[in-house]
């Protein structure tokens, strides 16, 4: 299987069912020439103008199943900061850093 058509299929995680997005890059390791991880690009925010957000590794042994159409994982996704409570003023201030 080649990288062009492992970006072709679409990410899914098998508890919620959610759609990812799809593989962007691969992380290797140099020293047995191996598969890390697979690489999802983070989405961009505010039609990119904001930056995007973090990029989300699955590594390998979290691939439950390489498909035809579908790759399936079963991974834990790091959880988006808390931002409860704030104004949309302080939204856009913390995405902009200031």
């Amino acid at each position: 299987m080649t990288l062009r058509e492992l970006t072709r299929k679409d990410v899914v995680q098998i508890r919620t069912g959610d759609n990812l997005g799809r593989v962007d890059d691969l992380e290797f390791d140099e020293q047995n020439a191996r598969i890390r991880a697979l690489i999802l690009y983070g989405r961009p925010r505010f039609l990119g103008l904001l930056g995007r957000d973090p990029d989300v590794p699955i590594p390998w042994q979290d691939i439950v199943n390489l498909g035809t159409d579908v790759i399936l994982v079963q991974t834990d996704l790091p959880q988006p900061p808390a931002q409860a409570g704030l104004s949309l003023r302080q939204k856009l201030a913390q995405m902009l850093g200031r």
